[in-house]
């Protein structure tokens, strides 16, 4: 039987260490606070499910130079490694500075996705220009420069208006592996149209390559028979070898494993994939392109909008399956920094196979569990909120059905009286979050002073014929609660005209 999915309630730090096995992850993701001094809040359902302003808070991206911190710097620097100098180089760089602070917090928790990674694992760190050059330093010292892959430009969004400087509309995606043997699935993405049109021909069979540059060397000598004259074409003579195209012998659909160059060029001819021109200085390959033929995917992942149909096999615009989400968009969840679906997808076809475990220590609305899911890769999550948790437990329920439940775990939610207790002491809106997570409910706005006895909502509807939602008030106390809180929330109760 397959371990369940795991969602964590708590600080990554500590679950990392305490709850993840060393050397058993394929793949994180993760997409960190970044640093931009920003108050984050969610929107949900006002009044008749509509989105309004009624929003919470749910995390400050805002870092501070504390005691904390301090001792998050002085515990890395006594390591006395690469982590170690990179940290007392920034310190020296940039004092008590908020951005040091920052550093501090990620340091630590970045040394340790190393060490739950296996050594075939890949790490993608998603953030933004106020830290980036920073991180990847950072980076470089955890993973070593050698194993740095990839800068990914990501488009997030259309347009900005800010003056004075070119207008910030892309994140940074930083690409590492813990070795230099690592799971890699060569993606691909389609032609331009413009491409596949100058230089293939179209016939009744499809599209088949048509340009000189269909060699089949490759620079520099080499010995054995990839050195050796074929059909009286001599490589070395100048300065070539031998060199196949992979997508060649793919076309050939037969196995031929252990047979020598020589013989792969023999099967290659006899099928009619290479063709020989008197007169030409080489011999040359003919194919015809297949629906997973392609480039190799970019470092820059950018959406360009009204570009459709100049991609070849489809009428999407470019890179349309990654583009950043519209506030219209079906998909969207009303949480700040929230993904679209289908970047994680990409990094996950990239970079995980089926049955991989994939983490995301910073999984907010659970967007790389979506995708997880969705692909058949088992995952583990961490959030330090409870309204995190709750919003990804609902999005699976939405997505797949109540099934899903028997699918995954939740640690570190209240199971009895006594941990709950313990939860409202340590932090009561994190206690209500729980709560009303447990009813399927909808928080409600913070607000200072008094909550007007609203502390969630649960929208519903009861007659098939009728398109007006109707609602449950949800009012969560805490300590001794008497007579005078039943009449009061029965007072909400009407006020609100609420029908529970």
């Amino acid at each position: 039987m397959t371990d369940p999915n795991l969602l964590y309630y708590g600080d990554n730090l500590e679950v990392l260490r305490d709850h993840v096995t060393k050397e058993s992850v394929d793949l994180v993701y993760l997409d960190p606070p970044f640093n931009s001094n920003t108050a984050y809040n969610v929107f949900f359902p006002e009044k008749g499910g509509m989105q309004s302003a009624a929003q919470i808070q749910v995390f400050e991206d805002t870092w501070v130079w504390t005691d904390k911190a301090e001792q998050a710097y002085k515990e890395l620097v006594t390591l006395g490694d690469q982590v170690s100098l990179a940290m007392l180089g920034f310190r020296t760089l940039l004092k008590e500075r908020n951005l040091m602070a920052y550093l501090a917090m990620m340091a630590p928790r970045l040394v340790m996705l190393r060490s739950v990674l296996k050594s075939t694992g890949s790490i993608y760190l998603h953030c933004d220009p106020t830290a980036s050059h920073y991180l990847k330093v950072l980076m470089d010292a955890i993973f070593g420069p050698e194993n740095f892959r990839s800068e990914i430009v990501w488009r997030r969004t259309g347009a900005h208006g800010k003056t004075r400087r070119y207008g910030p509309i892309h994140d940074t995606i930083l690409f590492y592996t813990k070795s230099t043997s690592y799971r890699w699935n060569s993606p691909t993405r389609p032609y331009m149209r413009g491409h596949v049109e100058e230089y293939f021909v179209h016939d009744e069979k499809g599209w088949r390559t048509a340009y000189y540059g269909n060699v089949l060397t490759g620079s520099g000598l080499r010995g054995g028979e990839s050195g050796k004259p074929w059909h009286g074409f001599d490589p070395s003579a100048k300065g070539r070898h031998w060199a196949i195209p992979g997508g060649l012998i793919e076309d050939l659909e037969e196995d031929v494993a252990g047979l020598g160059q020589h013989q792969k060029l023999d099967l290659l001819l006899a099928h009619g994939h290479i063709k020989i021109t008197p007169g030409q200085a080489w011999p040359m390959y003919e194919r015809y392109l297949k629906p997973s033929d392609g480039m190799p995917v970019p470092d820059i992942w950018a959406f360009q909008p009204y570009t459709e149909g100049t991609v070849f096999g489809t009428n999407e615009g470019i890179d349309k399956d990654v583009r950043w989400l519209s506030p219209k968009d079906q998909e969207r969840l009303s949480y700040p920094t929230q993904k679209p679906l289908a970047l994680l997808q990409r990094i996950l076809a990239a970079s995980s196979n089926p049955g991989d475990i994939v983490l995301d220590p910073f999984c907010g609305c659970g967007t790389t569990i979506d995708a997880a899911q969705r692909m058949g890769r088992r995952w583990i999550g961490i959030d330090i909120t409870h309204l995190a948790v709750s919003l990804i437990k609902k999005r699976l329920l939405d997505a797949y059905g109540e099934g899903v439940a028997k699918t995954y775990r939740v640690i570190g939610e209240p199971k009895d009286l006594e941990s709950a207790k313990a939860l409202a002491a340590q932090d009561k809106y994190q206690f209500q979050y729980w709560v009303i997570g447990e009813v399927l409910g909808w928080p409600v706005e913070q607000k200072k002073g008094a909550d007007k006895g609203i502390d969630g909502r649960v929208y519903f509807f009861d007659e098939a014929s009728s398109s007006k939602s109707k609602q449950v008030i949800i009012s969560v106390k805490g300590g001794h609660t008497g007579v005078q809180d039943i009449r009061d929330l029965r007072g909400v109760l009407d006020r609100e005209k609420a029908q529970i």
